[in-house]
């Protein structure tokens, strides 16, 4: 069936609201959320009013009340708790959680089978592009009360959420990460609520991905269970390897523990460094300095998801998942300390302490410390499931 019609009838103007904002952490009581699409996905499920699971340490509100917060178990589901990568070079991406193994999709997918909804996935068609279908399945999911997760939009081809659309679809609206990065928002304008309007949205979206019915969700200690499984496969797979057909940006990639041995011996290249060269010094800190946050950050809360798993699973697993995510909480501690030698985290003037090799092996053998630490907590949760008697 042709979509113009549907288009033809489509409002002016649709726009859901009430779906909580998506950001990088901005200070404030709520606990930090930088990683997108775990991101993404607890604001989803919030406003769908199916978020009554995860950790309890959520500050939104008084310390003192118990807030359900699936941030952390999204970060376990997918695999991002366990993610490092690292490509040779000094690449912005490696911080992009579709790197964890040959399949892209694969945290998406694990993220949706663990709270049984079903989803749908919208590529572009090459050539002309399928502009047209785009914007009728953009309307069809928000006038069943269904926000669009769009990839891309404004910035990377990261996860944001489409909540709405003005002018018959011209215009899109919602929430993203990068919405106020003027690297990515030229002319970007906002609606009185904070989301973002974007024209000419298209050419700026690679796909977009469709939340279905819910189904059946699966029992929680059989999603910390097949997570952890995933966590293990995360960590102790050295490279990843798509398929041949797979661009070049995708191949060559250490990761797990691989990943930590690739940072660290690009911290102790000295030609890497150049004191004269401000504009290589900011680029290649960036990359090293994205690593340090993301690990701190992902490490953290997959300490906190090892620890919720406890009430779900076999008691014999209790001790060896608490022994991991202390491991775990104490890579988010040395990552702080990755930071105090180039003058604390969020200083404008880190880059200017990298020429120095001093400082810099002291970073790389805090690095390996972490690496110790990973390797150990992917063998307790190991030691964990061969105690799994209710498998």
């Amino acid at each position: 069936m042709s979509v113009q019609p549907a288009i033809a009838q489509a409002p002016s103007r649709l726009v859901l609201e009430g779906v909580p904002r998506i950001h990088f952490y901005e200070g404030g009581p709520r606990c930090p959320e930088d990683v997108c699409l775990p991101s993404v996905m607890r604001a989803y499920l919030e406003y769908l009013g199916d978020a009554d699971f995860g950790c309890k340490h959520c500050l939104a509100s008084n310390p003192t009340c118990k807030v359900f917060c699936s941030y952390s178990f999204f970060m376990g589901v997918t695999g991002a708790a366990a993610f490092l990568s690292w490509k040779k070079g000094w690449h912005g991406d490696n911080v992009a959680i579709f790197y964890m193994s040959a399949d892209p999709a694969a945290p998406e997918r694990r993220a949706f089978a663990s709270i049984g909804y079903a989803h749908e996935w919208l590529e572009k068609s090459p050539g002309e592009g399928n502009e047209a279908l785009f914007r009728q399945r953009i309307l069809e999911s928000l006038q069943v009360g269904r926000p669009v997760i769009g990839y891309g939009v404004i910035g990377p081809p990261e996860p944001c959420l489409i909540t709405g659309f003005d002018e018959g679809g011209d215009v899109l609206i919602g929430w993203s990460f990068f919405q106020q990065f003027p690297d990515f928002n030229a002319g970007v304008e906002f609606e009185p609520s904070g989301c973002f309007r974007k024209r000419d949205w298209y050419k700026d979206t690679s796909c977009l991905l469709f939340v279905g019915e819910k189904g059946e969700r699966p029992p929680l200690a059989e999603s910390y269970r097949e997570a952890l499984k995933w966590l293990l496969l995360v960590v102790r797979t050295p490279q990843v390897r798509p398929e041949p057909a797979a661009p070049a940006w995708y191949q060559e990639r250490a990761n797990g523990l691989a990943a930590y041995t690739a940072w660290a011996e690009h911290l102790l290249d000295d030609e890497a460094f150049p004191a004269a060269d401000e504009g290589t010094l900011r680029q290649h800190h960036t990359v090293h300095n994205d690593a340090v946050g993301n690990l701190a950050e992902v490490r953290w809360y997959g300490s906190q998801f090892l620890i919720e798993a406890i009430n779900f699973l076999p008691y014999q697993m209790a001790e060896d998942l608490l022994h991991a995510a202390a491991l775990y909480a104490g890579e988010h501690e040395l990552m702080w300390k990755v930071w105090d030698l180039a003058g604390g985290n969020g200083n404008p003037q880190a880059y200017t302490f990298m020429p120095d090799p001093a400082i810099r092996r002291q970073m790389a053998d805090l690095v390996l410390q972490a690496r110790q630490k990973d390797a150990e907590a992917a063998n307790y949760i190991e030691q964990a499931l061969s105690k799994d008697t209710g498998k």
